[in-house]
């Protein structure tokens, strides 16, 4: 089922995420060589403390029996797609391409109810390669062109393909085996949103309606879509070792339209 927000929600929401987006564009300005996830990871449970919020990834479980995940942020490094803790603490080198994503409950404690927003960004760490840099911005553009296609009447598949099309285009490929979904309420929702177009029936092409509010994440390999577990319970790497990039935005369907509440 999902859940469509009433204004006075959505309210709520924008306000947490342009705090959530703030402070992740404070952890990004912090990466650079020599850094350590510990450090980015120490920062973000300060500061989402300190704004009256409670970081959403801290704790969460996966399903029925999973395991609780272990820190605030993931920090995803090079062939590291998603969902790798920051802990326990890896230094960043000169090259590297690092994929930050949090999520935030705000309010928190209190009479309130806390909402949930979600947002990620993938940045160098110092000179990277002309690749990396290219990977970085058709992932970050990918996600801009599918945000054009938020509005009352589409559908996820138009969101999808517009991602999809430009990624391709570029020679690189979608992620199929990850996907974004709604968000608010919870940290994950329905419906699931694909970056890739869906002809079965795996993932409902619902219309999309004002109030709805999605998690738009479109996972970007330097090679082959596919992926693999890694070593803990959490991490998921690229297939083939290759490179990958990662971008998040929540955002709002609005009567016109729609609104990028994680937006600054």
């Amino acid at each position: 089922m999902v859940n469509v927000k009433t204004k006075k929600q959505i309210n709520i929401l924008r306000e947490g995420s342009k705090i959530l987006a703030a402070i992740l564009k404070k952890i990004a300005e912090e990466v650079k060589p020599g850094v350590n996830t510990g450090y980015l990871e120490e920062m973000a449970c300060g500061l989402i403390k300190e704004a009256g919020g409670r970081p959403s990834f801290k704790g969460y479980k996966s399903g029925q029996g999973g395991e609780p995940f272990p820190t605030a942020l993931c920090v995803s490094v090079n062939n590291e797609v998603v969902h790798v803790p920051a802990l326990p603490a890896r230094e960043l080198r000169e090259g590297d391409i690092v994929g930050i994503d949090a999520g935030m409950e705000y309010p928190y404690g209190g009479e309130k109810r806390g909402y949930y927003s979600d947002m990620a960004i993938t940045a160098p760490v110092g000179k990277i390669s002309g690749k990396a840099r290219k990977l970085i911005n058709v992932t970050k553009k990918s996600l801009e062109l599918a945000i054009e296609q938020i509005k009352p009447g589409n559908t996820l598949n138009d969101i999808a393909r517009a991602a999809q099309t430009y990624v391709e285009a570029n020679g690189f490929s979608v992620v199929r085996g990850l996907v974004g979904h709604g968000v608010g309420f919870a940290v994950h929702e329905d419906p699931q949103v694909p970056n890739f177009v869906v002809e079965k029936k795996e993932y409902d092409n619902m219309v999309l309606r004002p109030g709805m509010v999605l998690a738009v994440e479109p996972m970007v390999n330097a090679g082959s879509y596919e992926i693999k577990n890694g070593d803990d319970p959490f991490s998921i790497l690229t297939i083939d070792g290759q490179l990958s990039a990662h971008f998040e935005h929540t955002i709002a369907v609005t009567e016109d339209g729609c609104e990028v509440l994680t937006k600054l």
